[in-house]
């Protein structure tokens, strides 16, 4: 995972210079994934489909990503391995946002991938503010050239 100064540069330019072992060289930068897991979620934000398209709604406005077409919302009964809870993907017109409930736990995963690059600190106060998440782990990962 690169570091936040490396990963702040990266926003916004379409190639950047990385150095690692002693070789610096330009590399072409084809997107960014945010990957947030948040707990101890505000319960009745996980538990209605309603809620899942207003997440949406509010995370397209919030994040500057353009969706594409109606999301896919299917709820689950957890199949023996987990609690039941909501699953989601919604595609963006430079990728997708998927997600995960886990409504016993009160756990929200949530994927925001796109080939444009996207305020990802944004998007993680965003999420974190709207689910009134206790606790959350950001993973913002730049996928380019190796």
């Amino acid at each position: 995972m690169e570091n936040t100064s490396t990963l702040s540069s990266a926003i916004g330019n379409p190639s950047v210079k990385f150095s690692g072992a002693g070789n610096t060289k330009e590399k072409k930068i084809y997107g960014l994934e945010l990957v947030l897991e948040l707990f101890d979620c505000d319960l009745e934000k996980l538990t209605s489909i309603g809620r899942v398209e207003e997440f949406l709604d509010k995370l397209e406005k919030e994040g500057g990503l353009t969706r594409y077409g109606a999301p896919l919302i299917k709820r689950f009964m957890g199949g023996g391995h987990f609690g039941e809870g909501y699953s989601f993907l919604q595609f963006l017109s430079s990728s997708s946002i998927s997600g995960h409930y886990i409504e016993p736990d009160r756990i929200a995963f949530i994927n925001v991938f796109s080939c444009s690059m996207f305020d990802h600190k944004k998007v993680t106060q965003f999420c974190t503010k709207y689910f009134d998440a206790k606790k959350v782990k950001a993973t913002p990962i730049i996928h380019k050239d190796i």
